[in-house]
């Protein structure tokens, strides 16, 4: 008989206060995009520009002005934040290039092909899961001049990557930095910013198992306000004025102009009236996580068979990326995964490589040895369960068995 995963890779934490913000929005009336995703951009640019509220805080100042733009997924955002950056725009040209990790999920390099323009694939540093800026630069350089118009650097696992080292690249070669911040909310750099808002344009995401959620969604953040204008109207349509404005405008409230062919990119007010509530929480969501990380890194530290997971002081931990040492284990990742689900522990792989995936190996003409730390960090890595709300019962379980299965 097929054994039944009872602890789940991952699980939203709902309670009841995000169940009455559901119900406060179906009994009001207005369910799309109106006076709570509002509000939920304006907390969450609360949240952003006052890391001094962080845990252990040794801040003192305030960001500066941030604009956040809620939309309905990271993906849409990411497209956004290309398209606002100019690229493929200009004669809506063909051919322009944007720098991805290969070792992160398909919405970063998908976005530039709605676009018309080419995800070029980056290596990540060795022992790492993030872009390498070495190999960045290499990859730049290899590219025709003026081809490259944006780096997409990835935030794996909620832990920031060298984003100094990535920005002085991109300003060097006049590029556009969009951090892919799915992963990384809240998570904090060494001098106390908001990982997704030193680049250009930031994107996070609040997909089901994320570090919140509001079941679908994201949120763009920029500092530009031209940018956020751009951003703003595209997500809706290309209108110039948003439906919540015409609905509760007394002035002509039923006109408006098509500045532009949008998208339908908008974040009701269903999901995120949710988003508000988890916002609310969300340190307290990180101190569950880490106390599950904490509790896995105690009991593998010392193995031989098993590397733990870089970490840092403004990780986020969306992710327990444990890997294997193939040096001292005679099993496959796959066969470790097999024994662990068979004892019903849920548990993934993040990521499978871009440059192997059907689409842009045929298309790029790529091969599996082209990105080898890219390679090496994925034929060995395990996402283990890290979801708030897990029990010290069920981090026993899953510590126990992995030691069991190895």
């Amino acid at each position: 008989m097929k054994a039944i995963v009872d602890i789940p890779f991952a699980r939203p934490f709902i309670g009841r206060e995000e169940e009455e913000a559901a119900l406060r929005v179906l009994r009001s009336g207005w369910l799309t995009t109106g006076a709570e995703t509002i509000a939920f951009e304006k907390e969450f640019t609360d949240f952003l520009q006052n890391p001094t509220l962080a845990p252990h805080s040794q801040l003192s100042t305030l960001n500066p002005q941030l604009f956040c733009m809620a939309v309905n997924s990271a993906t849409s955002g990411l497209h956004l934040a290309l398209e606002a950056c100019g690229v493929g725009r200009a004669a809506r040209r063909r051919g322009d290039s944007v720098l991805v990790p290969s070792y992160t999920f398909t919405a970063t390099a998908e976005a530039a092909c709605y676009l018309g323009a080419d995800p070029v694939f980056v290596d990540v540093s060795p022992g790492t899961f993030h872009m390498d800026p070495a190999a960045l630069e290499q990859a730049i350089k290899r590219l025709p001049p003026g081809k490259a118009k944006a780096v997409i650097p990835v935030h794996y696992g909620g832990l920031p990557c060298d984003m100094a080292a990535i920005m002085d690249i991109a300003h060097h070669y006049g590029l556009k930095v969009i951090e892919d911040a799915a992963h990384a909310f809240p998570s904090l750099t060494g001098n106390g910013v908001f990982a997704g808002t030193i680049g250009d344009i930031g994107v996070f995401s609040f997909y089901a198992t994320k570090t919140i959620t509001t079941g679908e969604g994201g949120m763009v953040v920029c500092r530009d306000e031209a940018l956020a204008g751009r951003i703003s109207i595209m997500r809706s349509h290309g209108i110039d004025r948003t439906v919540w404005n015409r609905y509760s405008d007394t002035k002509a409230s039923w006109y408006y102009e098509v500045a532009e062919a949008g998208y339908k990119y908008n974040l009701p007010d269903l999901l995120a009236a949710v988003g508000r509530v988890q916002l609310s929480r969300a340190w307290e969501l990180l101190r569950m996580r880490e106390e599950i990380a904490a509790a896995y890194d105690k009991a593998f530290a010392g193995k031989q068979q098993l590397v733990l997971p870089l970490t840092g002081p403004g990780d986020a931990r969306h992710l327990y990326p444990l890997r294997l040492n193939p040096q001292q284990v005679k099993i496959s990742r796959d066969e470790f995964i097999s024994r662990l689900k068979k004892q019903g522990i849920g548990v993934s792989v993040h990521f499978i490589p871009l440059h192997i995936m059907p689409y842009y190996k045929k298309r790029f003409s790529l091969s599996a040895n082209d990105f080898p730390e890219t390679m090496n960090s994925f034929l060995h890595e395990i996402s283990l369960p890290i979801w708030p709300g897990m029990t010290m019962e069920q981090v026993e379980r899953v510590i126990d068995t992995v030691l069991c299965s190895l």
